[in-house]
Order: C-alpha cells, then sequence, then structure tokens
C-alpha cells in the first residue's frame, strides 16, 4: 500500500521514513525478450533458455536494466503525491545490482525516503531508495537511490 504524501512539506516530513512496498510482478521470459528487442541486448543469458541453462546462473536471466526500469512502475505504488500538478524522474544517485533476477521470477519495490528538500524553482526533490526484492530470495536484485522532483 502506497503512502500518500498531499504536499511539500509532507514529502520533506517523510525523509527517513519507510514509504511501503510494491505488488509483485513476474519476469517472464517473453518481458525479457521484449527488453532485448528494444534494447538489442540479445546476450545469450538472457535470450536463450537452452544455453542459459548450461550458464552460470542455471537459467536466463533479466537484463539488470530491465530491473531497474521496472522502478519506474514500482514507485506510484510506493508513494502516491496528491496534489501535485507535475512530477519529473530526475536520475538516480547510485544504482547497484546485488543478484540476478532468473525467468520467472517475482520481483517488487520496497522504498524509502532517504531525504527531500526544496528545489530553488519551487518544487521539492525527493531521494527515495527502491528495494527490488526477489521472492525467496535474500539479496535484493537492485538498490536504486531514485531522484524525484514534485510541483506543487
Amino acid at each position: 500500500m502506497a503512502t500518500v504524501l498531499d504536499s511539500a512539506d509532507a514529502i520533506q516530513a517523510a525523509a527517513g521514513q519507510t514509504l511501503g512496498t510494491s505488488a509483485w510482478v513476474q519476469i517472464t521470459q517473453a518481458r525479457i525478450n521484449t527488453f532485448a528487442d528494444a534494447t538489442d541486448d540479445h546476450q545469450w543469458i538472457h535470450v536463450d533458455p537452452e544455453r542459459a541453462k548450461a550458464g552460470p546462473f542455471g537459467a536466463p536471466i533479466a537484463h539488470g536494466y530491465l530491473t531497474l526500469s521496472l522502478v519506474s512502475r514500482f514507485l506510484p505504488e510506493i508513494i502516491e503525491v496528491r496534489g501535485m500538478r507535475m512530477g519529473v524522474n530526475y536520475g538516480c544517485n547510485k544504482v547497484r545490482f546485488p543478484n540476478v533476477v532468473k525467468a520467472g521470477a517475482r520481483i517488487r519495490g520496497h522504498g524509502e525516503m532517504l531525504e527531500a528538500e526544496a528545489t530553488k524553482d519551487g518544487g521539492v526533490q525527493a531521494v527515495i531508495r527502491v528495494t527490488v526484492e526477489i521472492e525467496g530470495e535474500d539479496r535484493p536484485a537492485c538498490v536504486a537511490d531514485t531522484i524525484s522532483r514534485y510541483y506543487f
């Protein structure tokens, strides 16, 4: 369930707080293949299930950037900002991929507001750490310190 924030002050007050967790998303081989087509990254560890079974991970794995791209899907389920006129993805401070996501696995995002501050142009900038968890695994697939700007 998303944490609901309705003002710049509420966003800033959420610094240091856990925000919530998204729903699970299954990473199918079809999704991996579609991402490979979109990015022209057809490395066999992603798109050749038979060869990948004999590879270092024992199965085909999702691209790290596919996992990272799903953070934008998870964020609205983690934090709901009401009353804003615009929200902008401003980038990431740090991204790491400590574990692989095998085809068929389910992942979800867990959010924590690291910091938030007013910007010179009247918005508020929030740094939200999204940890992408893999169902049944101890180590996460991805940890990304995302930067979002909200304008009210």
